[in-house]
């Protein structure tokens, strides 16, 4: 389980570095905790944060259960993949919300590839 290893901490990459975009805006923008509200590029950077820790459970479950069932190289890809999508999804979504649904359909298409292969490989058993 080497590359899914190397994908989960790329998946986690992904999401402190969401992390620390969304902590930088706090600061830039003097929006104080426990507060949401503030500038929208605050707004922004908090959403992207937010939504990048709730799509973890829908790739990190699937990642591992796929290289467990499939095959270590098959659940990476589908890792790796997802990130591709979730940077694409912030970097859009910083830039004007609207343009976050490319990154969006990618990394929901890398979930829905690894749920599918992992059913492909279990049903291959």
């Amino acid at each position: 389980m080497f590359f899914t290893a190397w994908a989960t901490l790329a998946v986690l990459g992904v999401y402190f570095w969401t992390w620390g975009v969304a902590g930088y805006a706090r600061v830039r923008y003097k929006v104080p905790a426990p507060s949401m509200e503030g500038p929208e590029a605050f707004q922004r950077a908090h959403r992207v944060q937010m939504n990048t820790l709730e799509m973890l459970p829908l790739v990190l479950v699937p990642l591992w259960l796929c290289a467990t069932f499939l095959g270590d190289l098959w659940a990476a890809a589908g890792g790796l993949l997802w990130c591709l999508g979730r940077i694409m999804y912030a970097l859009g979504y910083y830039r004007d919300p609207a343009k976050r649904e490319a990154g969006f359909i990618l990394g929901m298409l890398a979930c829905a590839a690894l749920i599918g292969a992992t059913v492909f490989g279990l049903l291959m058993r």
